[in-house]
């Protein structure tokens, strides 16, 4: 859902009033002239950021920094206030330059009846902090306006500040998405799951609209992009935003921060891997420069364990922005990452899997006028895995393009249009070791992943419509068209959702959507895509429906009840139970599936002195292939996160947090009497995460940390199958799953 742009309207002082804006030296204070600010996306919370801003003779912010706040709220104030205007400070009736301290107070919407009443916030003038800089006096407070974005009813979102409070997520935004309701894990620590019944090939990946391959590294490995750059994390479960499209399943959405034109950064020192980010201004502040990256030594401290094994990771994030003027700014942002695993023996080092993606990204981004906006993009990419055989590789080379406009015609009516273009050339090496003797798995490789160009264009319309006091409606409409290998494919996705706010603290949420989807692979992987449209698109119809509410001690309730519909669906893992032999299975083997459920998050922000979260879900999903009906193989009817988290004193957090979830089926056995020895599902796997931090300052607003971090700190055993052959039945259980972090973070 297009994030709403907040006007913050500054009024000028009255020409009666220009005798309290001079001193007896015959200094005049500068006045805001126009100013927009936006309340952050996705923020919760009131909060106060005091800026230092230097303003030249024409009245033009030339410097922005914060002084006071906190991100994503100075994040917000610094990068509105580079396109302030000013009447220019004066002494003696001629304009100079003036440091000032401006203020902005945020406060969060509480309901519909506020929704449209001004949050006031104060620009104050303090004395210059250099010689010969205009010294106006304190002025009036001047009030601003600052209209706040409500979550879509089909997202749950995790900000950067709440993530690195959170155990066992190893302050990594995207790691926190396992926790969040309508999640269902495949295995502890493994990063890919089901979204609503969603197999993990349907779920969708972006990070600021581009399409990313994965997320996270092999082993057990963090996200791909380092957290700093990461202002929040959104899970859209179902009836999204009509922006996203190409997926079945639920959609993962990070968006960066906004460029901060003051010079700032973080690092971090642990036991598996190593990683920094900067960001420096340039050109007076109408540039910035950004570099970040991380890289693992895992491989050695694994090589304790196990001499022969190798795995390595690597990430980088590299942006540059330019203000052309004051409605103009030109941004180029530039991503990848490379994962190693591998076996040391005496030949060499035997590759197991190696897999890389990178991205550039190239945008303009135009403010037409104070309610229209544009962003033109394109984007190229390339993606490779290569497996075993020296000479096996699928890679991927992308270019794309994307554009979209959003115009707030008016109070209760808001337009977002858009279009997308990309295509995928894939260049692909079959293996040759486990298919030279073996005609047919040769002749399937190729059937599944050919050579070949996809390309797929879409275009899509989405209004917010506010039709009374308290109803916020958005209907959308998207529409792609797929070519591959030789066959086409449209598909139309209607979508909608609906808020309608009973009261000030209780609001009705209704969401549905329509998505299409080509054949999918298993995982996530990079390059691996399957070819052709000859068995159709995947479908899925999306429902949900439930309640917001807001309770005493800064507490929000969310309920939900969802029906996810799947038609035409390539979803190998969610069928390998279903009584026949697996092995007749195909990767791209067609089913129908359901998952229906009940969804609680109950939270209090995590950055609070007591915050924490209890996330839960009730879910059953099913899969159908022919006549043949049967329990999703990795089906879990209860999945629990109980998060806490306290801030001790003296710069001194713990928290902790509990992961619960019952097992998934028992495949079925041929022998009856195994059949009837063997139990329903495996047994329920439970984990506790352990958090522990101490800060110290770090100059005026930068701080040093010990973090202490466990996941799996009570060394739990998950069981991942049963075999009853024979009439009796044996766990096999893996593990424990057990990831230490211990290491030092700075941010300066």
């Amino acid at each position: 859902m297009t994030p709403l742009l907040c006007l913050l309207v500054a009024l000028a002082v009255p020409r009666a009033a220009l005798s309290q804006n001079r001193d007896s030296s015959g200094i005049v204070r500068p006045r805001v002239a126009s100013a927009e600010v936006f309340y952050p996306p996705h923020a919760q919370g009131d909060a106060v950021v005091i800026l230092e801003l230097t303003i030249d003779e024409t009245g033009h912010v030339t410097g922005a920094r914060s002084v006071a706040g906190d991100p994503p709220f100075s994040t917000a104030a610094v990068t509105a206030a580079q396109r302030f205007t000013f009447t220019p400070a004066q002494r003696g009736g001629r304009p100079v330059v003036a440091r000032i301290r401006y203020q902005v107070t945020f406060r969060q919407p509480q309901a519909a009846e506020q929704e449209d009443a001004p949050v006031v916030g104060a620009a104050v003038v303090s004395e210059p902090t250099t010689p010969g800089e205009a010294v106006p006096p304190p002025p009036r407070a001047i009030e601003v306006t600052v209209e706040g974005e409500r979550l879509a009813p089909s997202v749950s979102s995790f900000t950067r500040a709440e993530v690195r409070e959170l155990p066992g997520s190893f302050g990594d935004p995207f790691r926190a998405v396992e926790a969040l309701p309508g999640v269902t894990p495949l295995i502890s620590g493994v990063p890919y799951f089901f979204v609503r019944g969603a197999p993990p090939g349907n779920v969708g990946y972006f990070l600021d609209g581009i399409r990313v391959p994965l997320l996270y590294h092999v082993g057990l490995g963090p996200s791909v992009v380092h957290p700093a750059i990461v202002e929040r994390v959104d899970l859209y479960s179902g009836g999204y935003p009509a922006r996203y499209g190409r997926f079945a399943g639920g959609i993962v959405a990070g968006e960066t921060t906004a460029p901060r034109p003051e010079f700032h950064g973080e690092a971090s020192v642990r036991l598996l891997d190593a990683g920094a980010m900067v960001e420096a201004p340039l050109l007076d502040g109408r540039a910035t420069v950004l570099a970040g990256g991380r890289y693992s030594y895992t491989g050695l401290l694994l090589s304790l364990l196990s001499p022969e094994a190798v795995l390595e990771y690597w990430d980088y994030q590299l942006r540059a922005s330019y203000d052309v003027g004051s409605r103009d700014t030109v941004s180029v942002f530039s991503f990848g990452a490379f994962d190693f695993l591998g076996e040391r023996q005496e030949q060499g080092t035997r590759v197991l899997l190696s897999s890389e993606f990178h991205r550039i990204d190239l945008r303009w981004d135009h403010r037409a006028s104070a309610r229209t906006n544009l962003r033109v993009a394109t984007t190229l990419g390339m993606e490779r895995t290569r497996g075993e055989d020296e000479d096996f590789f699928l890679r991927d080379r992308t270019l794309g393009f994307r554009s979209e406009i959003v115009h707030r015609a008016a109070e209760e009516l808001t337009l977002s249009l858009g279009a997308d273009l990309l295509t995928d050339t894939y260049d692909v090496r079959a293996p040759t070791d486990d298919t030279e003797d073996d005609p047919q798995a040769r002749q399937d490789f190729a059937r599944l992943f050919p050579k070949r160009t996809d390309l797929v264009t879409g275009v899509f319309a989405e209004a917010r419509i506010r039709p009374a006091r308290g109803v916020t409606v958005t209907p959308g409409l998207r529409a792609d068209s797929y070519v591959s290998d030789g066959a086409g494919a449209v598909g139309v996705d209607p979508r909608i959702s609906a808020r309608f706010d009973v009261t000030e603290r209780f609001a009705l949420l209704h969401a549905f959507g329509v998505a299409h989807q080509p054949p999918s692979f298993v995982v996530p992987v990079p390059g691996f895509q399957l070819s052709g449209l000859r068995g159709g698109l995947q479908e899925s119809l999306q429902y949900s429906a439930g309640f917001e509410a807001r309770l005493p001690w800064d507490l929000t309730a969310t309920v939900n009840v969802f029906h996810n519909t799947f038609f035409n669906m390539t979803d190998l893992l969610g069928t390998l139970q279903s009584g026949n032999d697996n092995e007749d299975r195909a990767v791209d083997e067609r089913s129908l599936g359901r998952s229906l459920g009940l969804e609680v998050f109950l939270r209090r922000p995590l950055t609070k002195q007591l915050g924490g979260f209890l996330s839960y879900t009730l879910s059953r999903s099913t899969r159908s292939i022919g006549r043949e009906q049967f329990v999703s193989s990795f089906d879990r009817t209860h999945v629990l996160n109980l998060a806490l988290g306290y801030d001790l004193g003296r710069r001194w957090r713990v928290g902790s947090r509990l992961v619960f979830y019952t097992g998934f089926p028992v495949q079925e056995d041929s022998d009856p009497a195994s059949r009837r020895a063997a139990p329903d599902r495996v047994p329920p796997f439970h984990r506790i995460d352990l958090r522990l931090e101490k800060k110290w300052p770090l100059g005026k607003r930068g701080y040093w940390a010990f973090v202490l971090e466990v996941l799996n700190a009570t060394l739990q055993k998950e069981v991942v199958d049963v075999d009853c052959s024979g009439g009796r039945c044996r766990e096999d259980a893996i593990g424990p799953v057990t990831i230490p972090s211990l290491g030092v973070e700075a941010a300066f």
